[in-house]
């Protein structure tokens, strides 16, 4: 029987990661995405919405849709609120993201999770192995600004709530460095890729 492998692909805001992930599943592997099942609970899960309301009040939720502005404003600029919030929306998200990957891992011997906050939420335990996608924080701030997502300020305002690459690259398995060119990331991912199918033979 051949070893499965369930890995985290984590960075900061903008490092990659997604490129990463996308080349990934390109090459027909699973992945899941944490931010987006942690959008589909805070929309549907009755449980979420009601500890998420009792916490930062009814101006959360607009016509039962979260309203994501208020939350941002008012979480992302206060590690206490920070933490309430990923409190309620974590334990749900990851026994969501654990019954993904072990089905999907029926069918496939290695399954990708992307998710920003690993360490942060202390979530290594969920994974075999941690991949890190670190990137300077000027390109960071230069690519979230040039898509129009989010002013320079508010950037810097996330960033601060991440733990730095630097420290990062302690704690993970391994590290790409996207700091060049998107041909480069993608060969880097590969060159990972590669590594990963012979940790699974």
């Amino acid at each position: 029987m051949s070893k499965k492998l369930k890995i985290g692909v984590t960075g900061g805001i903008a490092s990659g990661k997604s490129t990463v992930c996308k080349m990934f599943e390109a090459n027909g592997y699973p992945v899941f995405y944490a931010d987006d099942i942690g959008k589909e609970l805070l929309q549907s899960d009755p449980s979420v919405k009601q500890k998420i309301t009792a916490a930062f009040g009814q101006q959360s939720y607009i016509d039962g849709q979260p309203d994501k502005k208020f939350l941002a404003q008012n979480v992302f600029g206060n590690p206490e609120k920070l933490l309430k919030i990923n409190s309620i929306i974590h334990p749900p998200v990851m026994k969501k993201l654990t019954e993904l990957m072990n089905e999907a891992l029926k069918q496939n011997d290695i399954v990708f999770v992307e998710s920003a906050i690993i360490f942060e939420a202390d979530l290594e335990e969920y994974f075999d192995n941690i991949l890190l996608v670190a990137s300077p924080d000027q390109d960071k701030i230069k690519r979230v600004v040039a898509q129009g997502r989010m002013s320079e300020g508010d950037v810097r305002k996330r960033l601060a709530n991440q733990i730095p690459d630097s420290q990062k690259k302690e704690l993970a398995d391994s590290t790409i460095q996207n700091d060049k060119t998107l041909v480069e990331l993608k060969i880097k991912a590969e060159f990972f890729l590669t590594i990963f199918r012979q940790l699974v033979r």
